[in-house]
């Protein structure tokens, strides 16, 4: 494998991650900027307890994102994530004779499947997970 192909293979789980993460950020960032309005549809919904859904998306969406791009706690994120995008997926777009709504419940699962092979398949190489891996693997070699 010559030294390209093998910087690529390095750079694919974190390109791969940061294209995932990137739909969470910019939906948390809107939700950042409009809490009213997120709040009150929310609440039209007639979920209980709309700060609380609010604030809970708000943080999962933001820290998660972060935490993906980042690859700190990559499987557990990635995991939460995936498990909030089917959930968003059932709540929010459940009336799948809408085409619109039918498109953005098929988005949430393809984006929950994304976020498994990042379950299955960890971080990679140019993560904190990978560096920390690859730190205890030196720290072992060197006893």
């Amino acid at each position: 494998m010559n030294s390209t192909t093998a910087t690529s293979r390095l750079a694919l789980p974190l390109i791969g991650r940061t294209l995932i993460a990137t739909i969470f950020l910019v939906s948390g960032l809107g939700k950042l900027m409009a809490p009213g309005a997120t709040i009150a549809y929310i609440g039209s919904l007639g979920l209980p307890v709309p700060l609380l859904g609010y604030l809970g998306a708000l943080v999962l969406e933001l820290a998660g994102s972060v935490l993906l791009i980042a690859g700190y706690r990559t499987r557990l994120t990635a995991a939460l994530l995936a498990a909030y995008a089917v959930v968003t997926a059932l709540i929010f777009h459940h009336a799948l004779g809408d085409q619109n709504q039918m498109f953005h419940f098929l988005k949430n699962l393809a984006m929950a499947g994304g976020l498994l092979q990042v379950v299955a398949h960890g971080a990679g190489a140019l993560s904190i997970d990978g560096r920390r891996s690859t730190t205890g693997t030196r720290a072992v070699a060197a006893h």
